[in-house]
Order: C-alpha cells, then structure tokens, then sequence
C-alpha cells in the first residue's frame, strides 16, 4: 500500500487503520520515503531483523559498533594498499 504525504495529511485515519505496511512517497521526487508497519506487527520486526544474526562472524557478534567498524576499515585498508602488518 503506498500513499502521499497530502493524502496522509487530509486523512490520519489511514494510520490508525493500517493493517499491512504502508510506503509513504514524495511525489515530486518519485522516492518512497518511508514504510510504516502496523501497531500490532511491530512482533514481526524484531523478528525479521533477526533472521540474519547468524550470518555475523563470531568474533563480531559482541562487538561494539566502534570495534566492528575498525576491523571492518582494516580490513578494506589491506586489501586497498597491501598487508601491513
């Protein structure tokens, strides 16, 4: 389901009554800006967002944003410009 920002603004009641996701656009520009899930499926979310987490490399799964970004340039470092070590 997609919708405008104007038609959104005339009508808050499409958001009240989502039952699948909604993909608000700009018109003007042609870009789906966001998707909107409804209430009762934010379950669902946290459940999909999940699905990949056994792809992350042991070594990262508790790492802070910080470390796995170091080792992530370190690694394109390398492969740019040759091992250093």
């Amino acid at each position: 389901m997609q919708a405008g920002l104007a038609e959104i603004q005339k009508n808050i009641a499409i958001l009240t009554r989502l039952t699948e996701p909604l993909q608000i656009l700009d018109k003007r520009r042609k870009q789906i800006i966001a998707t909107v899930y409804p209430r009762l499926a934010t379950h669902n979310a946290r459940r999909l967002a999940g699905k990949y987490c056994n792809r992350i490399p042991a070594a990262l799964r508790n790492a802070t944003f910080e470390e796995a970004r170091e080792t992530a340039l370190l690694v394109v470092m390398k492969e740019k410009y040759g091992a250093a070590d």
